[in-house]
């Protein structure tokens, strides 16, 4: 199976400089947990997580209309593509511990999203559980100057 096969094709992204107002409602409207962050030509830069958001920036005490998606967006970002195998992609997410990873065309620009959730509509539900345990391990603290997604 391919990423395509399982992915969310209708993403929504927004600019460096989306204050994070703007970002929060996306992510309602939208019903989803990540935005892509991306440039004039619609290739990702980084992304910004419902976590990126309470961790760096409600935690810390800081104005969602003065802050930007760039000052809190997870970069660099981890992309997949859409011909890449759901294998690939799974290892992919495990190894950078992450849930959900844009899918770039072979120009670099951004054609959808790939989630756990997308994956576990698809795939056997072994893998799914595989995925789910590798991404979830705890790790060291994730959002202090300089992480990664």
């Amino acid at each position: 199976m391919k990423v395509s096969e399982c992915m969310t094709s209708d993403v929504t992204c927004c600019d460096p400089g989306a204050n994070l107002q703007e970002v929060s409602r996306m992510m309602i409207d939208r019903d989803c947990g990540e935005i892509p962050v991306v440039d004039e030509n619609w290739r990702p830069v980084g992304v910004v997580t419902d976590r990126d958001i309470a961790c760096r920036a409600v935690a810390q005490g800081r104005d969602g209309l003065t802050v930007h998606a760039r000052d809190v967006m997870t970069s660099p970002v981890i992309t997949v593509h859409p011909d890449d195998d759901i294998e690939e992609c799974c290892k992919t997410m495990e190894q950078h511990r992450v849930r959900r990873v844009p899918v770039v065309d072979e120009s670099g620009c951004c054609c959808g999203i790939i989630s756990q959730a997308d994956i576990a509509l698809k795939a056997s539900e072994g893998r799914t559980a595989e995925l789910l345990r590798d991404v979830s391990e705890p790790t060291a603290r994730r959002f202090g100057p300089g992480s990664e997604q």
